[in-house]
């Protein structure tokens, strides 16, 4: 049987957020898929979900800030009652303006809140993909990376970026946690490795390792 996994990548709202479909095919029946991340104007990939014939299955967030979960209302309109995974430690980010930081903004955030919370070296299934879930803190507490084995492939939210690394001045911040989460979670990966970042181009471990200038192997 052919097995394929697809990522599509959305680039959403005034904050450029990137956000992914991933989705699993095989040669016949549905094609079951994830969203990971609902930044701000999620509809490009609601209609690129319904284009295609996608069934979403689950969001799974890479972490709480605003620019990642502003979307999730209209999600749960497109498809009610689809679970909403976030890491533990930033459960109350999702109902908490103070905390996924929008309280800054004129229109605070108030998302749905969680219907299950993940913990590190979680195993996540996807058809027969099977991810695993790493906690990578630093950028915020609960910062996740999806790391699927098999492709190659690692979705980081907003802890390493291209030649860069999340911000760490937030109040939730913690910049010795985003360094050890990149060393010894990130590029301990194989160099080949691809990373989807929350922002921004992807890369690759093996280019991070060798010229990002934050954070040395």
């Amino acid at each position: 049987m052919l097995l394929k996994l697809h990522v599509q990548t959305f680039c959403l709202g005034d904050w450029q957020t990137n956000c992914y479909v991933v989705s699993y095919e095989n040669s016949k029946g549905p094609k079951p898929c994830w969203i990971i991340d609902a930044g701000f104007a999620p509809q490009p990939m609601i209609q690129h979900i319904r284009s295609h014939d996608l069934s979403p299955v689950q969001v799974i967030l890479t972490h709480g800030h605003l620019d990642h979960i502003a979307g999730l209302h209209s999600i749960r309109a497109a498809w009610p009652g689809i679970p909403i995974l976030i890491h533990r430690e930033e459960e109350l980010f999702l109902t908490e303006p103070e905390l996924n930081l929008s309280a800054l903004i004129d229109e605070p955030v108030s998302a749905p809140p969680a219907t299950a919370l993940l913990d590190d070296g979680q195993k996540l299934t996807l058809g027969d993909a099977e991810f695993l879930v790493l906690h990578t803190p630093g950028h915020s507490p609960g910062g996740i990376t999806l790391y699927h084995a098999p492709s190659a492939l690692a979705i980081v939210g907003d802890t390493l970026f291209a030649g860069s690394v999340g911000r760490t001045d937030f109040p939730t911040s913690d910049p010795e946690a985003l360094v050890k989460s990149i060393r010894e979670k990130l590029y301990t990966l194989p160099p080949a490795t691809r990373v989807l970042p929350g922002h921004g181009p992807a890369t690759t471990i093996a280019q991070e390792r060798a010229a990002n200038p934050y954070v040395r192997p």
